[in-house]
């Protein structure tokens, strides 16, 4: 096996040389890296991987921490995630949090044991003891998918002045809340509102929301967004057309069947996300109604067989894999500068407009088209 001197004999060059130009130490001159670089090439040299984490005190890994890996949304981000770390030489270490606050800090902090060189995590409903224990040990931090309030109390890991209180009056540590995680997450009450807006143009009058685990961002935003696309068509906000999947399939099924059991049902309904689609679609089953005859239905989420579901669906397609990239390139950005201020990257997401909906085919009809007003990413800095 060869080893560092004999790179740096091949190379005509020093073994210091050689470990700069592996552990990036030091700038050195384009012709004599590339030298060693082929040198390395040519013996077919590894690095020592521990060793060279020792030195630059970088394992050159990134630990993921997401729920539902199954979900094929969380599969391709975690593709994107995977190729953006392995174009910047990156290994991935993975847990699944099971959105389960309790669980998600234990799997967080096996991760940061391991020594990674920071995280990206799909944060849970309720993820103050995840930010807890980020800020305590001040781990180099992205949020994706869903966003997490950083800015409530403190600026860049400071103690605020006045600690807030809880419900029993006393003081609680908040200082966990600081500026230094980025986010980066899909558009998502704009594109709502955009399905709201269209079936209201078809004539319904009635249309039900299944929505996501409550206390999750995306949500809140989706939520957000049904109740702009009523107002935008002049129809009344009725609560009793608005339940909760909490992002499951099995729930959304329950809650599926109980908009459709209402003294008035809703005669086109709205899924939160993939998983959603699937419950309230199995539901619809059950009773045996067709889609878009009996009922019309959009969703939250594109997936791979979307297409071929009959009638075949209308989706907002969220960017997931840039969006993984995405979270990468922010890391690394934060890696290099841990001190600037946290930033948050919103991705425009596209309706994919098939039959689902009521619409009939139309060949001529471009198959999907971009948010309007979102052409491409928004990036803010933190809000106070």
């Amino acid at each position: 096996m060869a080893t560092m001197v004999d790179v740096a004999q091949r190379a005509g060059v020093s073994t210091a040389t050689v470990s700069h130009v592996l552990n990036d130490t030091r700038p050195v001159r384009p012709a004599t890296r590339q030298a060693v670089l082929e040198a390395m090439d040519a013996l077919g040299y590894t690095p020592n991987t521990l060793a060279r984490s020792l030195v630059t005190s970088r394992t050159r890994s990134i630990g993921l921490a997401v729920s539902a890996i199954s979900n094929p949304y969380f599969t391709e981000i975690l593709q994107g995630v995977e190729a953006g770390a392995l174009e910047h030489g990156y290994g991935l270490l993975i847990a699944d949090p099971h959105d389960d606050p309790e669980h998600e800090r234990k799997v967080v902090q096996l991760l940061h044991e391991r020594r990674v060189d920071g995280m990206i995590v799909a944060p849970s409903a309720d993820p103050d003891e995840l930010l807890r224990y980020l800020g305590k040990h001040d781990v180099p931090t992205v949020f994706l998918d869903r966003l997490v309030d950083t800015a409530a109390d403190t600026r860049a890991g400071t103690a605020p002045e006045t600690p807030s209180e809880d419900s029993s009056g006393a003081p609680q540590d908040t200082s966990f809340r600081s500026l230094h995680f980025d986010q980066v997450c899909a558009e998502n009450a704009e594109p709502m509102a955009q399905l709201v807006t269209h079936l209201a143009e078809l004539g319904h009058k009635r249309i039900g929301l299944v929505a996501g685990l409550p206390g999750l961002s995306t949500t809140t935003e989706r939520i957000s967004g049904y109740r702009h696309g009523l107002a935008n068509a002049g129809l009344p906000y009725d609560e009793r057309l608005v339940a909760h999947g909490d992002s499951q399939s099995a729930a959304a099924e329950r809650t599926t069947h109980a908009l459709l059991s209402l003294a008035a049902p809703p005669s086109a309904l709205v899924t939160g996300n993939n998983a959603m689609t699937i419950g309230a679609l199995r539901a619809l089953r059950e009773r045996g109604l067709s889609v878009p005859d009996d009922l019309a239905l959009c969703c939250f989420d594109d997936f791979a067989w979307a297409d071929l579901f009959t009638p075949r669906l209308t989706a907002i397609s969220q960017p997931s894999k840039e969006i993984g990239a995405r979270a990468v390139q922010l890391l690394l950005e934060r890696l290099a500068s841990p001190s600037r201020p946290g930033r948050t990257v919103r991705l425009p997401s596209t309706l994919v407009h098939r039959t689902s909906c009521g619409c009939p085919e139309d060949p001529e009809k471009p198959e999907a088209f971009a948010s309007p007003g979102h052409p491409q990413s928004t990036e803010k800095g933190p809000v106070s």
